[in-house]
């Protein structure tokens, strides 16, 4: 039996359950997968985004129960420090941190206008404003970052925290076909080659689709 159980929602439509799954598989944790139905309410409320806060996904580890994807980071680098989920210096940690905060909390002009879809490719897709500046603003996090570490990852050799929070992201530049400068293009498909988002697309296509009100969208 496994040590510990990720809770998520959807494979295919949830940047917060693939965020907590990458951290999970990052950390060495071994773990199952409890899939919540899309017909449940709050699942429905998170993709639709109709909700401002939600309980997935939810690690549950021992007596453990922590949710939302970076308290999930944080908790299993404390638990799992070799691990490295943040990198080795206090200067690159802070800004680890601070790089991953701004995605948690921010963008959400890009979240609504582009939401994640890993079935989906639509080129051409016309990017309004909102959604342009954040797209730009995370551009300048990526370049800052890589100029800084000399990549591949956002803080060096290896995926940290930051890396799992803007993997995410980088699925949407691909679904909706977004034209990208060429250090973050080249960042994007070192993400979109990672083997774990790899792994979780498989899965995501073979998922069932039961959230039709998301692919009537597009």
């Amino acid at each position: 039996m496994a040590d510990a159980t990720l809770t998520i929602s959807s494979r295919n439509y949830s940047s917060w359950s693939l965020r907590g799954w990458l951290l999970c598989r990052m950390a060495g944790l071994d773990f199952e997968v409890e899939l919540l139905s899309g017909s449940d309410s709050s699942t429905r409320a998170e993709l639709l985004h109709l909700s401002p806060s939600f309980l997935v996904p939810r690690l549950t580890h021992g007596p453990v129960a922590v949710w939302d994807a970076l308290a999930i980071g944080e908790y299993l680098n404390e638990t799992y420090p070799g691990a490295a989920l943040l990198p080795e210096s206090v200067a690159d940690r802070a800004r680890c941190r601070a790089v991953s905060g701004e995605m948690h909390g921010g963008f959400i002009n890009l979240r609504s206008a582009l939401p994640m879809n890993l079935r989906a490719h639509i080129p051409g897709f016309r990017i309004f404003n909102g959604a342009r500046g954040d797209i730009e603003r995370i551009v300048a996090i990526v370049e800052d970052c890589l100029g800084r570490s000399g990549g591949p990852y956002l803080f060096g050799a290896r995926p940290t925290l930051a890396d799992a929070m803007y993997a995410p992201v980088c699925t949407r530049f691909r679904t909706y076909d977004v034209p990208l400068p060429f250090i973050a293009e080249t960042y994007r498909d070192t993400i979109l080659a990672w083997d774990l988002l790899a792994e979780w697309t498989q899965a995501a296509a073979e998922e069932p689709d039961e959230i039709e009100e998301l692919d009537m969208e597009f």
